[in-house]
């Protein structure tokens, strides 16, 4: 592949039932490309995370996978109320979701946690009011 793929995604917000929806199409489209199971599992499951925190956090936002010779990039941005304090925020078990949102099962404070677990790198960019953008990579060599 001589050209970056990228495959771009409106996360619906405050929206259970898609949430998940972009992960789900980005496992079967790395499938088509012929990349490993373990890639696409770790690519996946740090794709649904983030998905899942800009439903419960940021009501909403945008994914974007680009996908290289070199590595499996993910972006995800949102417009919600921003991280106050990250590395609170990256401890496992944190967790800022409301009592109704873990009444569904969601919030138990993994989501940071496992997309940092499950990429080679991560960077988290965020401004309170303003948003978050958070940035993964999947190595491929």
């Amino acid at each position: 592949m001589s050209e970056s793929l990228v495959f771009h995604f409106d996360v619906d917000g405050e929206n259970f039932t898609s949430a998940g929806q972009a992960s789900t199409q980005v496992k079967k489209n790395l499938r088509q490309l012929g990349l490993s199971p373990e890639i696409i599992r770790r690519v996946s499951i740090a794709m649904y995370e983030g998905e899942i925190n800009m439903v419960i956090h940021a009501n909403g936002g945008n994914a974007d996978v680009i996908v290289n010779e070199e590595y499996i990039e993910i972006v995800l941005a949102d417009r919600g109320p921003g991280i106050k304090n990250i590395e609170q925020a990256m401890q496992e078990g944190f967790s800022t979701a409301p009592d109704d949102i873990r009444s569904l099962g969601f919030g138990a404070g993994m989501g940071l946690p496992n997309m940092k677990r499950y990429t080679d790198s991560m960077k988290i960019d965020t401004v309170i009011g303003e948003g978050t953008t958070i940035t993964m990579r999947v190595n491929l060599t």
